[in-house]
């Protein structure tokens, strides 16, 4: 099963060309358009179908201008469209994760993210429905528990030793709202940890791929090392 269609629906602009940039890395899909808000991910959806290429999969973001996440998926429903949803959002509440299951969601991704778990999840999806395309007409209790188990695979490694996700939370975030690059002095200072222990965060951040690195010129001694959000 190849060149399934994916719709981004995500406000922030370098967030969904990011999306888009990380579809075309992965097999097996295809990129079919960007929504920045509801409405027009409700139209995108309708005018793909109408044209014969209806939408299988939407990234869907859950904080969006004009409509919540949820109430998109429950109008594509009613439009008679029945796209699988994968939610990508900084919403952390349990209702809106427990009403985002029952709206149909099929997978849950909380910003920021990494590649390599955004690349996971597409994959387990493929997984999925590679699945169930392989029975005709009628399935196995087998066959449903196989493509179900390949959803809830488990994403992500375990934090290096010595590593809080607290803490990676709290310098994760302030990277992020900084929107500039960020030395590992700026964090100690902001997030209140010493300079080794922000740089070990850091690096980490670094080494998955959320942050870039680059030497920091024009400070006296060593260059310094700063850091930039990807995405």
């Amino acid at each position: 099963m190849s060149g399934l269609r994916v719709l981004v629906v995500e406000d922030e602009a370098i967030a969904a060309d990011a999306h888009a940039a990380y579809i075309g890395r992965i097999d097996g899909f295809t990129h079919v358009g960007t929504a920045h808000d509801g409405a027009s991910a409700l139209r995108l959806t309708g005018e793909l179908a109408a044209a014969g290429t209806p939408v299988d999969l939407v990234l869907l973001d859950m904080n969006l201008p004009d409509l919540h996440g949820l109430d998109v998926a429950r109008r594509l429903r009613a439009a008679g469209h029945h796209p699988d949803i994968l939610a990508i959002t900084a919403v952390r509440e349990l209702p809106v994760v427990r009403r985002a299951i029952s709206a149909g969601v099929v997978q849950y991704l909380i910003k920021p993210f990494t590649y390599a778990a955004f690349a996971e999840r597409l994959e387990h999806y493929r997984e999925f429905r590679e699945s169930l395309s392989r029975s005709e007409g009628t399935t196995s209790q087998d066959a449903v528990d196989q493509a179900l188990a390949a959803l809830r695979t488990p994403v992500g490694t375990p934090l290096p030793k010595g590593l809080s996700p607290d803490t990676l939370d709290s310098i994760r975030t302030f990277v992020r709202t900084r929107g500039t690059a960020v030395s590992a002095n700026e964090v100690m200072e902001a997030v209140g940890v010493s300079r080794v222990t922000a740089r070990r965060y850091l690096e980490h951040l670094a080494d998955t791929g959320v942050l870039t690195r680059a030497a920091r010129y024009g400070t006296p001694g060593r260059p310094e090392k700063e850091y930039r959000w990807t995405g």
